[in-house]
């Protein structure tokens, strides 16, 4: 039986698939083929390319009109800036990958035979010089995992390709595709020849495009997931094929992760007879949210990063980009992180994405918060919201100010803080969901327990800024009527310099908004 996939290229034998040629548009990639382009692929990991490589290969070689090769050289990314090391691997890789894929084991007698004499700065043109003169039809060259290159070697490859751009077809690659995460016009190459960064574009400035593979549409997951159906015959409601398009935005790991867990994870969706759910979908969601599978772990130590911190920080903060390089904002995109809306605004990428980012930056808060009784709990485990807020009171007033401190995020401190908290609360048997945006100034939590459902508004009191209740009123009440609530809490956080310690300063009162929803406002 196959399933869904999610590691590595798929297999038409086991896995669920969408044809990889059919997510790009082919004729445009064979018509640069047959121009002699040299041309880059990107895309964030796990979003199909090297799929997309391995089947563009197979088809040109049924074709017969070319020699088509592809290669993965992220192992020479261990040689770092040894470019004895990594020219060495990178031949070697070539030799192998046309023992495997075509049956042909000159390049590897060729390498054995005079590599070693070669420079290192010299010896992947020669060979490659070499390999386009075994065979009438010329050569493709299909390089995958360019990106992990590092410094010296990634500049080395870049040249000695640019070196024998001018021989093809004859005596050089007649077309080659460099496959990698980013846009080589983005690439920053430090390395410890060069006295400043070298850009991809001088480095490799023979590039004639650069195409992007993107996420599937609603009709693509649509369609995978009906592989499954077809299969055996076990169905998706409409409603849970379009969560699972609304969660994921189509990014391809995330839609094969969903249903690989609904279908044979859990021990509903394993039974075929039964039809997958919205709930079961969401489900699987939480599991791949609180599990950190690889994935998303990835996605989540990216946070670390100062360029991708100076952008995630004021998107959860509600604030302006300020001052942001054009850079960053491209890196986060390449990542797949973030994406540019039709109107030209900055989003995270998808639902999952959106809910990952809080919470892999609260977990450090969470580890660190005090043993918390579940005081807020009726007898019968009913959410009760007056005893909530007293227990977040005293929290707050007991923990607020060291556990600041143990926030990744500065500026969101009291953001992320106070989500541990609510994660406590909700502690698998709730949801706490977040809306957040460039420039709004707000973040707005949910917490959903039961048949509590809780709207709260966070807004930092900043440095010379105007005291935020009155605004905040008006975006919670907004707020609330989207979620049909007549009540909900403001929490301001007052982060201006020479306050009184959180636990002098603190206080709690109820005021109504102009639509008349009691709003408890606690000021911390």
């Amino acid at each position: 039986m196959r399933f869904f996939n999610t590691e590595g290229p798929v297999r038409a034998d086991i896995h669920y698939y969408l044809p990889p040629l059919t997510r790009w548009n082919l004729n445009e990639i064979i018509e640069l083929i047959h121009q002699q382009k040299y041309f880059l692929l990107h895309a964030p990991r796990q979003t199909g390319k090297t799929s997309c490589l391995l089947a563009l290969m197979e088809y040109l070689n049924n074709d017969g009109r070319y020699r088509a090769l592809y290669a993965n050289l992220e192992s020479a990314q261990a040689a770092r800036e040894d470019v004895e090391r990594g020219m060495a691997t990178i031949c070697s890789v070539l030799g192998r990958s046309a023992r495997f894929y075509l049956h042909d084991t000159r390049l590897i007698d060729w390498q054995q035979q005079y590599g070693a004499e070669l420079p290192a700065e010299d010896r992947l043109t020669q060979m490659l010089e070499y390999w386009a003169q075994l065979d009438e039809r010329p050569a493709v060259l299909l390089l995958d995992e360019v990106d992990a290159l590092i410094g010296d070697t990634l500049i080395s490859l870049l040249r000695q390709l640019r070196a024998g751009y001018t021989q093809r077809p004859a005596a050089f690659p007649h077309s080659i595709i460099l496959c990698g995460v980013r846009d080589l016009r983005d690439y920053r190459i430090h390395a410890r020849s060069e006295a400043s960064p070298i850009t991809g574009g001088s480095a490799f400035n023979i590039k004639a495009e650069s195409l992007r593979l993107g996420d599937f549409t609603a009709a693509e997951v649509a369609a995978l997931l009906t592989e499954h159906t077809t299969e055996t015959g076990q169905v998706f409601t409409p409603e849970a094929i379009e969560q699972v398009w609304q969660l994921t935005q189509g990014q391809p790991w995330l839609v094969n992760a969903l249903a690989y867990h609904v279908c044979f994870r859990l021990p509903a969706g394993r039974e075929r007879s039964q039809s997958i759910t919205i709930t079961h979908i969401n489900q699987a969601k939480e599991y791949l949210i609180i599990n950190r599978v690889t994935h998303l772990d990835q996605l989540a130590d990216k946070l670390r990063e100062e360029r991708v911190r100076r952008v995630i920080e004021p998107m959860l903060a509600g604030t302006v980009l300020d001052n942001v390089p054009d850079d960053d904002i491209q890196y986060l995109i390449d990542l797949g992180l973030c994406r540019m809306t039709t109107s030209g605004g900055l989003r995270i990428a998808n639902p999952i994405y959106k809910e990952v980012l809080p919470r892999s930056l609260s977990f450090t808060p969470q580890a660190s918060l005090p043993h918390i009784h579940p005081t807020w709990l009726n007898s019968d485990g009913s959410l009760n919201p007056e005893q909530l807020l007293k227990t977040f009171l005293i929290f707050w007033r007991q923990h607020g100010q060291p556990l600041l401190k143990s926030a990744p995020y500065h500026e969101i401190a009291p953001h992320l803080v106070l989500m541990a908290f609510l994660h406590r609360v909700v502690n698998g048997d709730g949801m706490l969901e977040r809306e957040y945006a460039i420039g709004s100034g707000r973040m707005d939590l949910c917490l959903r327990y039961g048949a509590v459902t809780l709207g709260i508004e966070l807004k930092v009191w900043r440095e010379n800024e105007k005291d935020p209740l009155t605004t905040g009123l008006e975006q919670l009440d907004g707020y609330l009527a989207g979620l049909g609530l007549d009540s909900g809490w403001l929490i301001i956080f007052d982060r201006r310099s020479g306050q009184l310690p959180i636990a002098e300063r603190m206080n709690h009162g109820e005021q109504f908004s102009q639509h008349g929803r009691r709003i408890v406002v606690i000021r911390a």
